[in-house]
């Protein structure tokens, strides 16, 4: 009897389309998940630091499906911290007077030489001079609450060490209760102490109140950038608009995205868009 050996088969390796193993950024998707971002919090879906376990999933459900790009959770948050990052640069950056941000462009001027002598020290910063940021007052009203002060070098954190004053000893807040810091020095270093202690707090409380600040004027200036009454304004001054386009692009400019994509395009073209979306949607 002839014995007939057989080959076991490999099982076929189910490849994943390169749009979800790879993120690969650019500004139309950035700008996107930055929107999304900005709608969250305006709907105060976000915790202290980060968004809630609600605001996370709209974000990830909706950025899939307006790019069609299936990352994973962790693709879309490790690119969270990414703008977290760009937006501490680029505050870093703009503490310098030598430096300005043109919010109708993005783009960030400076003369040559501030460039050069800030680059020898941030290589960084030479995609900012580059590319600029245009998302930046979205990236504001992301991460200004979290703390505008928060940089990368020099800050003061929890846990760091503070002196009292000069020539006392230091120590390490977080080491003491407030009872045993009453009985660490005398009497003149514990009240240099509470003042110090106070201080810190008063400084705390104003960088509060000025990202609190920042937060309400970016989210000022995001919602009036691309207002209802721009977007009627442009519709009065557009030629042979019949009047059940008129009104379907009124209800149409309730919706952000709808006005941005209005007012961004050439004026030639809106007339055309409004008749393609209006028309859509009295489709069945």
């Amino acid at each position: 009897m002839t014995t007939r050996t057989t080959r076991s088969r490999k099982p076929d390796v189910v490849q994943q389309p390169e749009n979800q193993l790879r993120a690969k950024w650019t500004a139309p998707l950035t700008k996107t998940l930055v929107d999304l971002m900005v709608d969250q919090i305006q709907k105060g879906n976000r915790s202290n630091k980060s968004f809630s376990k609600r605001g996370w999933k709209f974000i990830c459900d909706n950025f899939r499906i307006q790019t069609g790009y299936w990352w994973d959770n962790d693709q879309l948050k490790s690119r969270y911290v990414a703008l977290r990052k760009q937006y501490i640069n680029v505050s870093l950056l703009l503490d310098h007077p030598d430096f300005k941000w043109d919010e109708a462009t993005g783009a960030i001027t400076s003369t040559e030489e501030a460039w050069d002598r800030y680059i020898k020290d941030h290589p960084d910063a030479e995609t900012l001079k580059s590319m600029g940021c245009p998302i930046f007052n979205q990236l504001r009203m992301i991460f200004a609450e979290a703390g505008r002060h928060q940089k990368q070098n020099g800050s003061t954190k929890e846990n760091e060490t503070m002196p009292c004053s000069p020539g006392d000893q230091i120590v390490k807040v977080e080491q003491l209760s407030p009872s045993e810091s009453e009985n660490y020095a005398d009497p003149a270093s514990r009240k240099r102490g509470r003042k110090g202690v106070e201080d810190a707090i008063a400084r705390g409380i104003l960088e509060m109140a000025t990202a609190t600040r920042l937060r309400a004027e970016a989210i000022k200036n995001f919602n009036g950038k691309f207002s209802i009454t721009d977007c009627v304004r442009a519709l009065d001054q557009l030629q042979g608009v019949d009047d059940q386009v008129y009104h379907a692009a009124l209800d149409l400019f309730n919706n952000r995205n709808a006005r941005e994509t209005f007012l961004t395009l050439r004026v030639e073209k809106r007339s055309i868009w409004l008749q393609r979306k209006c028309f859509n949607c009295t489709l069945p």
